[in-house]
């Protein structure tokens, strides 16, 4: 209960033993600010601005013999990796702490607001040769960041200014079945895109979206304005980004495409990239479809295109899930992939996962082949144990290793509640490499 409800409260008993009192009733049991405006949770209020608190901290230490990498699929953004041991001990110390504050307040256009977002990591890794690398937030060394700081204003069309993320919608493009798609797995997300998210957007922006209704919604907005981000000798500025994205949501299909169009601000679109998706549900089948493009030439790079197509159902005890992407970088680099995957609940808070993957591409060496068995279980309402085991297979694999390569892998996640979680997991491989970590994270609002 508020501090100030309670003393409203108290005042307004007192009150109602007066007769005298009556007239100024009234004012005294008027509505909080938060309450008015419809907010709850951590809250501070004066008499024109409710101001919500909220944040987390979160704690990973990893230890173990796990810091040398090698190949094991060769994809267009990037070497799949695995970790290799060589003896020495590796261990890293992480902590991540935010805070957020929104200060809201009512107007003529909807709801004012203005949002801080405060963050800080703080990174201490040790490796094999014995050197220590610290990293905070920006790599600087220079304490707390501030994360996000714009303005807001409105309630079915927004319009907000600032330093926060883009409207970009990225979603609706995560393949269904448990191990993923190598090339997917590769995108930050678990996706369809170009090199992890995209660069060039986010930052200091002006953004505006709508509600249009019907479950429909659309966006524009000017992001990156702060980008000083250049190619050497190939184009002098990449700075400033054009966003637009227009999204459906009903009961039983979502659906994006977002385009966006970069380095704008010397009035020459630079580039421009193209990101859709759409998730359809019927009755016990869940189709997805998603597709990204980047006109990268003027980069000094090539024209970029990823694809996938994820299907799942559900029969009784069992769930089968069928993917499989293609990706291509110009000239001649083309990436194909499927993966598979059939889960059944055998009881009660217990269910095990059988999956599989392909991976073949024109830069590498040869086809990739994962498997993989997982066992999750449930063992009270708040511990929950995955256990897991596989191996990979194929010509890059034995290009790369010489052998096969297998791992092992069992989590235990404890959630009490309070918004507190902690889990503690183990791996190893046959590569004798082997890593321990533990995690523990709160948040609060």
């Amino acid at each position: 209960m508020k501090l100030k409800s309670l003393i409203l409260g108290s005042v307004a008993a007192a009150g109602l033993s007066t007769a005298g009192f009556a007239a100024d009733l009234g004012v005294l049991t008027s509505l909080d600010v938060c309450d008015e405006l419809g907010l709850s949770g951590l809250t501070i209020s004066s008499d024109t601005n409710c101001l919500q608190i909220s944040g987390g901290v979160s704690y990973e230490f990893n230890w173990g013999d796990f810091r040398t990498e090698d190949d094991i699929a060769h994809t267009y953004d990037g070497d799949r990796v695995i970790s290799v041991g060589d003896d020495p001990t590796d261990w890293n110390s992480k902590v991540e702490a935010w805070l957020k504050f929104v200060g809201t307040a009512s107007s003529d256009f909807g709801p004012a607001k203005a949002v801080i977002v405060i963050k800080e990591t703080d990174l201490t890794r040790v490796n094999r040769s014995g050197a220590v690398t610290t990293v905070d937030s920006d790599g600087n060394f220079d304490g707390l960041q501030l994360d996000e700081a714009y303005v807001q204003i409105g309630d079915t069309t927004v319009i907000m200014a600032g330093k926060k993320g883009s409207i970009a919608n990225l979603g609706d493009d995560e393949p269904f079945n448990f191990l993923g798609l190598f090339n997917s797995d590769a995108i930050d997300g678990k996706g369809v895109g170009i090199d992890g998210d995209y660069t060039g957007i986010g930052g200091h922006v002006i953004q505006v979206v709508s509600d249009l209704g019907n479950g429909v919604s659309a966006g524009i907005a000017l992001e990156d304005l702060n980008s000083d981000s250049a190619v050497a000798g190939v184009v002098p500025a990449f700075m400033g980004s054009l966003v637009g994205v227009l999204s459906y949501a009903g009961e039983n299909l979502t659906a994006h495409v977002t385009g966006i169009a970069f380095g704008i601000l010397d009035g020459n679109v630079e580039s421009w990239a193209i990101h859709a998706g759409a998730t359809g549900t019927f009755d016990a089948f869940k189709v997805r479809g998603a597709v990204s493009y980047w006109d990268n030439f003027k980069f000094g790079g090539t024209d970029v295109v990823h694809a996938l197509v994820s299907a799942e159902g559900t029969f009784d005890m069992f769930k089968i899930a069928l993917s499989g992407e293609v990706a291509n970088e110009n000239p001649g680099v083309t990436d194909y992939g499927v993966g598979g995957s059939i889960g059944a609940t055998v009881t009660e808070g217990v269910s095990i996962n059988l999956g599989a993957r392909y991976f073949t591409s024109n830069a590498g060496v040869g086809d990739t082949y994962q498997v993989a068995a997982q066992l999750v279980a449930a063992v009270t309402e708040t511990i929950k144990i995955t256990a897991e085991v596989g191996g990979y297979f194929g010509d890059e694999i034995t290009f790369h290793h010489g052998e096969s390569v297998y791992y092992g892998a069992a989590e235990l996640a404890w959630a009490p509640g309070g918004g507190f979680t902690s889990s503690i997991k183990g791996e190893v491989n046959s590569e004798e490499a082997y890593k321990v970590t533990f995690k523990a994270a709160k948040t609060f609002e």
